[in-house]
């Protein structure tokens, strides 16, 4: 199978021997191309979403499988979801090749390894209400081809995201995602336009649905947890917002509720702290419907 993602680009042939400011020009519209790879791919993004969404309101885990740098933006795109959004960390998992803390030869040598994906499969028991986004450049990597193929045996909806059109990655995965980020300009170095492509899309994404989850209010992200001196500033700023109050106000109910900003602005409407954790517990704690709680 030819891959782009591996093709010579004679463009840049001397690229070696290019001006500085030429060379970093090259990389510069690269990256470019790689981001406006995402574009086409909107639809089915918003799809892929919606069918993530659902899973996970019925109690299912997200997980994330990949290997090299696909797997290092998925893994980032995972662990940023907690402090974001408020998503469970017992809720997200990470199924990298090598392991998060793998050796350099590790890391690259395990992407073949299709058995260990099936073991972390059936280790994590994925099932049916779970969801695994697959990340891979060539869409062919047999550590992530792996996990999709077990997480489809075991009923999980799949999400399988990568840089070649004939890529297996895209016919395996409930969801195909092909991300047309064209040959790379240091040829086969997929950390860079690949990998800008992937991040994108999964940023995108994992943002809608945690919107879908109701954890933004506006363009808020109402579900941040508000663990140091900037974040807690900005959760004031995003209850006074919403709750229509003053800086005291906004800042002791928060105090109140362990800097749970759902809570807060409940709090400030005149709610008890026990109250707005039943009310947005029967919401799935989207803060909207919860503002509008009849009961």
């Amino acid at each position: 199978m030819a891959l782009s993602t591996e093709e010579f680009d004679m463009r840049f042939a001397g690229l070696d021997q290019w001006s500085d400011a030429d060379f970093l020009t090259a990389l510069w519209e690269g990256q470019m191309r790689a981001v406006a790879s995402v574009g086409p791919m909107i639809e089915p993004l918003a799809r892929a979403a919606a069918g993530i969404a659902d899973r996970l309101l019925d109690g299912g885990r997200l997980i994330y499988a990949g290997a090299g740098t696909s797997g290092t933006v998925a893994w980032q795109d995972a662990k940023e979801l907690g402090g974001t959004f408020g998503w469970p960390e017992d809720r997200t998992i990470v199924l990298l090749a090598g392991g998060v803390d793998s050796a350099p030869g590790v890391f690259n040598s395990a992407e073949d390894d299709r058995d260990a994906a099936l073991f972390e499969v059936n280790r994590h028991n994925i099932g049916k209400h779970d969801v695994l986004i697959a990340v891979a450049a060539s869409g062919s990597t047999p550590f992530t081809l792996g996990a999709v193929q077990a997480a489809n045996d075991a009923g999980a909806l799949t999400i399988g995201i990568c840089n070649n059109s004939d890529g297996a990655l895209l016919s395996h995965a409930c969801h195909g995602i092909f991300l047309d980020s064209a040959p790379e300009v240091v040829a086969g170095s997929t950390r860079m336009g690949a990998g800008t492509a992937q991040k994108a899309a999964l940023n995108m994404l994992s943002t809608l649905v945690m919107n879908r989850l109701g954890r933004l209010f506006d363009n808020l992200m109402v579900g941040m947890r508000a663990e140091n001196t900037k974040l807690q500033g900005r959760a004031v700023r995003i209850v006074r917002h919403i709750a229509k109050c003053d800086a005291t106000i906004a800042q002791r109910a928060l105090e109140k509720s362990g800097f749970d900003i759902r809570c807060a602005v409940l709090m400030v409407r005149g709610q008890t702290l026990q109250k707005a954790k039943e009310i947005l517990a029967s919401v799935n704690g989207n803060l909207r419907a919860a503002l509008e709680y009849k009961g």
